[in-house]
């Protein structure tokens, strides 16, 4: 008993919400240079969408089934009530294979701190959505501010020779946005049905069902992956287990403490993404309109996840 105390006392800790939320930012954002290091070794071009929802399908299924696993050592129950499968297996076709298929896409036509920066924009889009779906929770000057500010980054990132040459295609950038945009509403929906189950079973089952989604579909499309060797193996795994991981500790914060204290800290998440693409994959990411955008994309995050009161960091 004192110990399960003293674990959640962590949790609720000031420095343990610092600590945890920080290293989970820090596995999200190494998932872009991963995914580019990972088209590398498995030989996959980046007009091959067969085998990108392949490559995802298998990170995400291994991700599902770490998570049951996990569940079932804790003495979770893992089997959903009948009337539950439906709405998970949407969550499971929307939030993994749908938003990953457009992520994957995005991913292989723009560079890792790009798409970092890009996929950001899934903050401001779930408090603008949030505004028209939940009554407690409209849209602020803070927020608005935040969202302008956010959204002037993801412009200054854009940025090309001149306003009408813009440095951003469909099939990269736009793909990541529209992936952003997936994903919003998604954990929207996600949100509602994890007020009747287990949120890490629910989302071991969605990733399992998303994830075997994909790979049917890419290998059905014609998908393959080469390059199966002891290093590319290794990252895949290190990839299901950022997400399974990343999203353990999330949810059990978010548990143990109002959520404003712990979803501030996403703003952390492009910085991540930005600088370990700048280390692994060797990207010019000290540009000018780089920096700009990414000081002002974490700033609005910033702006429109803080909570008012104080001392609550």
């Amino acid at each position: 008993m004192r110990a399960a105390v003293s674990s959640i006392s962590f949790f609720s800790r000031p420095g343990g919400v610092m600590l945890l939320a920080s290293f989970c930012c820090l596995l999200w954002g190494s998932a872009y240079p991963a995914i580019k290091q990972g088209y590398s070794l498995f030989a996959i071009a980046s007009h091959d969408v067969p085998a990108q929802m392949l490559f995802a399908g298998l990170r995400f299924t291994l991700a599902g089934l770490m998570l049951l696993v996990a569940s079932a050592l804790l003495g979770w129950k893992l089997l959903l009530p009948g009337k539950e499968w439906l709405p998970v297996s949407v969550l499971g076709l929307t939030q993994t294979a749908l938003q990953y298929v457009f992520f994957y896409i995005g991913i292989a036509f723009a560079t890792g701190a790009k798409s970092s920066i890009m996929n950001a924009t899934g903050t401001f889009f779930s408090v603008i959505l949030a505004h028209f779906i939940y009554q407690n929770d409209r849209l602020s000057n803070r927020r608005i501010v935040g969202c302008a500010v956010g959204f002037g980054g993801v412009a200054a990132a854009n940025y090309g020779p001149s306003i009408f040459q813009p440095d951003f295609t469909l099939a990269g950038e736009g793909s990541i946005v529209l992936a952003a945009f997936i994903l919003s509403i998604a954990m929207i929906y996600g949100k509602m049905i994890s007020q009747r189950i287990n949120v890490i079973v629910m989302t071991g089952w969605q990733m399992t069902i998303g994830g075997l989604t994909l790979c049917l579909v890419g290998f059905w499309a014609g998908g393959q992956l080469h390059g199966f060797t002891p290093v590319s193996v290794a990252l895949l795994g290190y990839m299901a287990l950022l997400s399974s991981l990343a999203f353990g500790l999330w949810s059990t914060l978010l548990k143990h403490n109002p959520v404003g204290r712990v979803v501030i800290y996403n703003f952390l998440v492009p910085v991540f993404g930005v600088a370990l693409s700048a280390l692994f994959l060797h990207e010019a990411v000290f540009a000018l309109k780089n920096l700009v955008a990414l000081v002002l994309v974490c700033a609005g995050i910033w702006l429109v996840t803080a909570e008012k009161r104080s001392g609550l960091l």
